[in-house]
This record gives C-alpha cells, structure tokens and sequence, in this order.
C-alpha cells in the first residue's frame, strides 16, 4: 500500500492510496514501480483540481529516470521537494 495525504486550503484533508496484492505469480512485480508512484500522483492532481506539492519522505523508490522525467515534465502542476539525509 502507498499513499498521500493532502490538504488543500479551506478544504477537508484527503488520503489518496492505492493497493497491491501479490499474489506470488512469475514476472509479478513485488511492490509499486515508477509507473504506479506516477498514476497516483496523477489521481491526486485530478481530485484536487490544483498543483500539488509533494514532500518525497520515507518512499522506497529510488529516483529512477522515469521518475525524473515524470517529475520535469509536469513541473508546472508538480513541486517535489526531498528532506535531506534520504537516499535514493
């Protein structure tokens, strides 16, 4: 399971998450690719209709290129920011 908490303000707080199950089959990714870290981030810009700022802690995807790539490419709607001391 992956998530993100958003606050908008002057609105209520959402969680937006999204589920794996693994099911043990052959060529079954185990965990949640770049893929799956963009789809919801996308989901989250679309239900709250605004930028979003994003604050990387404690995600166990190291930043690939498709996750900076995905990251460039929508900087007009999407801010990452990284606490220091985190590995990728």
């Amino acid at each position: 399971m992956t998530g993100m908490v958003c606050f908008k303000p002057g609105r209520r707080s959402r969680l937006i998450y999204a589920i794996r199950q693994y099911r043990g089959r052959k060529d079954e990714p185990k965990g949640f690719g770049w893929r799956d870290f963009r789809d919801l981030v996308v989901r989250a810009w679309i239900q709250l209709e605004g930028p979003i700022v994003l604050v990387w802690d404690n995600v166990r995807l190291p930043l690939t290129a498709g996750v900076k790539e995905f990251i460039k490419a929508n900087a007009e709607w999407l801010t990452v920011f990284r606490p220091s001391g985190l590995r990728s």
